[in-house]
């Protein structure tokens, strides 16, 4: 089955950024120009998945809003003959077909995900979380689809991380896996959320991607509350992977080489923004040069 739907969790407090979320979605936070939650879209319809769910919570209605026409704006731009400017507002609501759906309370990323089943309902569908931008020239999500495509079960995102991080992230013991023939496509056999340093089964972290087959949402139903009182993802995506495959179960691991940016707290907010201004045709240029003789004039 085709997979065409995506899920974006978007129902967090964004408390890392106050006091700029305190009435602004961290999701509508700018990376450059452009609100983060668009990098997320844009990549959901670059890899051929047209409908998109926000889930979302209090306070977020300016992320479906920023999805929608704006006729009035729309009309000004194009009075003064600002094409740049037109086009770049047009792009958001041309990206995908957005929908939204609350969460109430935000109960884990276990949670937000299974609030989307009335919407996904019986097909494989893709699981994208806003603080993970993946850089545009690298493939990611489109090789994840691709491999769920031809070996069924669910796909997660793998990164390498310093051992001495992956307490901070949700951690994969793998193997090579036969269907695949690719050593950066593993099969998955155990997943643990944010163990100790000592208890890792390995330092592949689960980054923000996931492609996951619908059986998901009945694990999810029966997972109890784990690390942080939250239903987690990641324990649901445990007990898949322990399942046969004829009831939706195994899980693959994309390992991910490429350029990613974290925009999940503030410091790594601020490199991601400097790196994509620094690559920017209309900006880069002159960025970096100011950049470069700023650096020279701090002190150690």
């Amino acid at each position: 089955m085709t997979i065409h739907k995506a899920v974006i969790p978007a129902a967090g407090l964004g408390t890392r950024f106050l006091p700029a979320t305190k009435s602004t979605p961290k999701e509508m936070l700018p990376v450059v120009d452009t609100p983060a939650i668009e990098y997320v879209v844009a990549e959901a319809a670059a890899s051929g998945l047209d409908d998109v769910l926000l889930v979302t919570g209090r306070g977020k209605d300016s992320l479906a809003a920023h999805f929608d026409a704006a006729p009035e704006l729309e009309a000004a731009l194009e009075a003064k003959g600002d094409a740049g400017r037109l086009a770049a507002v047009r792009r958001s609501s041309e990206l995908a077909s957005v929908h939204t759906v609350r969460q109430g309370q935000p109960r884990g990323l276990g949670h937000a995900v299974l609030v989307a089943k009335q919407h996904v309902g019986h097909e494989p569908f893709a699981v994208m979380l806003g603080d993970d931008l993946i850089d545009e020239r690298d493939d990611l999500l489109s090789t994840m689809v691709a491999l769920q495509e031809r070996v069924g079960g669910s796909v997660v995102a793998l990164l390498e991380v310093p051992p001495s991080q992956i307490s901070l992230y949700g951690c994969a013991a793998v193997e090579p896996s036969d269907a695949t023939g690719d050593p950066d496509q593993v099969r998955v056999t155990a997943l643990v959320e944010k163990p100790a340093v000592q208890d890792a089964p390995s330092n592949l972290a689960i980054i923000g991607r996931y492609v996951l087959h619908p059986a998901v949402f009945e694990v999810l139903e029966s997972t109890a509350p784990g690390r942080g009182g939250e239903i987690q993802l990641t324990d649901a995506l445990a007990t898949l992977a322990s399942m046969p495959p004829e009831q939706g179960g195994g899980v693959h691991g994309v390992i991910f080489r490429g350029r990613r940016y974290d925009t999940g707290d503030r410091l790594d907010y601020l490199k991601a923004v400097v790196q994509l201004a620094s690559e920017r045709t209309d900006l880069g240029p002159e960025f970096r040069t100011w950049l470069t003789q700023f650096v020279a004039t701090l002190s150690d």
